[in-house]
């Protein structure tokens, strides 16, 4: 099949790959735009089933359940450009594990941290547990601060930076539970989504890197990963689940299968292969993408749900995300045309931070005992609506802190 003239037109006019791709940064705002909404939506009473995540016991899927999936998805079109450029910038090899090592740990603690916050015994730590949350995220922020270029406050930074690391070791020496009765340590059992990403990631950097010189390779890597998803979900292969992404961090291979499926994407749209013209990346990503769907719907016996993570749920939501990016792509990339997105790029280039600010307001307002929009705005068409006012809020805020550069980068 012939490609059209405005394709063959593009090919000619699309630039080689910046250090930010304006694609993935709008891509990136616009989920974490939408994971803002969703994540305050979910306290909102009276509205239907398709606006909150699908049950455990239900073989469905809503658009809150691709949320995740989208941010794993461009984790992994962000890993061959990082890894790249790091490897320019300095080639040794055990620099850039130390990196991803260091990379790993830090989402990991991040989300321990957040996955512990309530469940905090405030008498046996001495503090709230708001209290506890907000020192650590302040503690995060400071170890994770990008410093200034200007080389004479280097000193500076490297004070916060040791600020912000004892800080992080201090809350985590205090901490304290109860359960069964009696004080207990970190629950490390579920990592929240910053430690998936952080297991995921490490998980596909080791297949990644490893064989980075075969074109072929993320694809390969992709398919075994999804048979893996398939055989655990049948559970034809049996994984001891407490803890397993400590020993294992495939885990049960969907969030890795997803994370690949975007390196794979990646290296379509800006890899060094011969198919270098636009037209040729859409019918690559468009063939990728509807060979996903389609496998998505022959293994749909296995079922479909995020919370099970099966293997339907991870290629209908590649599909879809390679779909979106095409898209985007096509208009940010090809086009030029950026400037419509530029309440979600400050999101997308300030993800860690953007991600964390909504936290920092809810352990805030716990904090100072603010309740008035617990007790409002939590039903029906005004939950909506202070859904909508909230997740704007919130990227007028990372916009500004942006614009400050105050930045986090793991």
């Amino acid at each position: 099949m012939s490609a059209s003239p405005a394709l063959v037109a593009a090919s000619a006019t699309v630039k080689a790959p910046a250090s930010r791709i304006a694609s993935i940064d709008v891509f990136r705002g616009l989920t974490m735009m939408v994971m803002i909404f969703v994540n305050d939506l979910s306290g909102v009473r009276g509205l239907p089933w398709w606006t909150y995540h699908a049950h455990m016991q239900q073989d469905a899927m809503t658009y809150v359940d691709m949320v995740f999936p989208f941010f794993l998805f461009i984790v992994g079109m962000s890993m061959p450009i990082a890894i790249a450029g790091r490897l320019r910038r300095n080639p040794s090899y055990a620099s850039l594990w130390l990196h991803i090592l260091s990379r790993s740990v830090g989402l990991i603690v991040l989300g321990l941290v957040l996955a512990n916050a309530e469940k905090g015994d405030p008498v046996r730590m001495g503090i709230s547990t708001a209290a506890w949350a907000l020192i650590g995220l302040t503690g995060a922020i400071l170890f994770w601060l990008v410093p200034s270029r200007n080389t004479r406050h280097a000193r500076i930074f490297l004070g916060l930076r040791i600020a912000g690391l004892v800080t992080i070791v201090g809350v985590f020496a205090i901490f304290r539970r109860t359960t069964h009765g009696t004080a207990a340590w970190i629950d490390f059992s579920y990592p929240e989504i910053l430690g998936l990403i952080g297991f995921a990631y490490f998980s596909v950097a080791l297949l990644y890197i490893s064989t980075r010189r075969w074109l072929w390779a993320p694809l390969a890597w992709f398919v075994a990963l999804t048979a893996f998803c398939a055989l655990t979900t049948a559970y034809i292969v049996h994984l001891q689940r407490h803890y397993l992404l400590y020993y294992w961090p495939f885990g049960g291979g969907a969030s890795a299968s997803i994370v690949m499926a975007g390196v794979v994407t990646s290296i379509v749209f800006l890899g060094k292969h011969r198919w270098q013209s636009v037209p040729q990346k859409m019918w690559l990503a468009l063939g990728f993408a509807v060979i996903t769907l389609a496998a998505a719907w022959l293994l749909a016996p296995l079922g479909i749900s995020k919370i099970r993570a099966t293997p339907t749920w991870c290629l209908a939501s590649v599909g879809a995300s390679v779909l979106c990016f095409m898209l985007l792509y096509w208009v940010c990339d090809v086009m030029g045309k950026t400037r419509w997105a530029f309440f979600v790029k400050p999101a997308g280039e300030n993800t860690l931070l953007t991600y964390l600010l909504p936290d920092i307001y809810g352990y805030l307002t716990a904090f100072v005992g603010f309740t008035y929009l617990d007790r409002h705005f939590q039903t029906g068409a005004s939950g909506v609506l202070g859904a909508v006012v909230f997740t704007f809020a919130i990227l007028a805020v990372s916009t500004v802190l942006t614009r400050m550069r105050i930045r986090l980068q793991l």
